[in-house]
């Protein structure tokens, strides 16, 4: 259903990314950026994001690593993961937050998008969801069990658009001293929406691998669908 293309950035570098349209392209139809986790664009994200397609919007997954190092798409394996944790070290946050703003902008400036454009992430992507919602003017963010937001609480008072977060119960990377700390600092508002999923474990909605929880993942985007339809319609 999708296919490679070719983004630019604001300084003119380029950089790849995935993208897939809904069948019926008869109409305009909002558009969602949808972030990889530490592993990248690989090919379990891709088939997330031609879901997300099918289900009516334009959907383009970025490279996130392209300035570290450009197409390196991970497996779910020990020498993937330590690969992952390298490049994501070497990640400049507040670049790679300009960089998405620019993928968001391209969206945006697509004649088959309404202009209407959502973010949504898993993992790191989460994080950089959470980013976006605070420093870019998006319409609706979802973060999937999104690592370190804690650290960027500060920014919470910045936040542009409805949130909604899902989170695991049994999760190593966002324990729930650090959920806790998000629900104390903006749980109680009337745009953020938080989620924690009894029995689940991080990288519940990875279909196909250990931590899948499918009835977890099932209402995860059921929840999902209905918050950017409810936000870019």
């Amino acid at each position: 259903m999708g296919q490679d293309i070719e983004l630019t950035a604001a300084d003119g570098k380029t950089l790849a990314g995935y993208m897939a349209l809904p069948e019926t392209s008869s109409k305009t139809v909002p558009g969602l950026v949808l972030l990889p986790e530490v592993f990248n664009t690989n090919d379990h994200i891709r088939s997330v994001v031609d879901g997300y397609a099918a289900a009516g919007f334009v959907v383009i997954a970025p490279d996130i690593y392209w300035r570290q190092e450009p197409g390196c798409y991970l497996s779910y394996t020990d020498e993937g993961r330590e690969k992952a944790q390298s490049l994501r070290a070497q990640m400049d946050t507040d670049q790679f937050t300009v960089d998405l703003g620019d993928v968001v902008a391209t969206l945006k400036a697509r004649t088959d998008c309404t202009g209407k454009v959502g973010v949504m992430g898993f993992c790191l992507g989460g994080k950089f969801t959470y980013l976006a919602s605070t420093r870019l003017q998006i319409d609706a963010g979802v973060s999937y069990y999104g690592v370190q937001i804690d650290e960027h609480l500060d920014e919470a008072d910045d936040l542009k658009c409805p949130i909604l977060m899902h989170f695991a119960s049994d999760d190593p990377h966002v324990p729930q001293e650090t959920v806790n700390a998000i629900r104390t600092r903006m749980g109680a508002w009337k745009n953020v929406d938080v989620h924690v999923y009894p029995e689940t474990e991080h990288g519940f909605n990875r279909y196909g691998y250990p931590s899948h929880n499918e009835a977890a993942a099932a209402v995860a985007r059921d929840r999902t669908l209905a918050h950017f339809r409810a936000y870019l319609s």
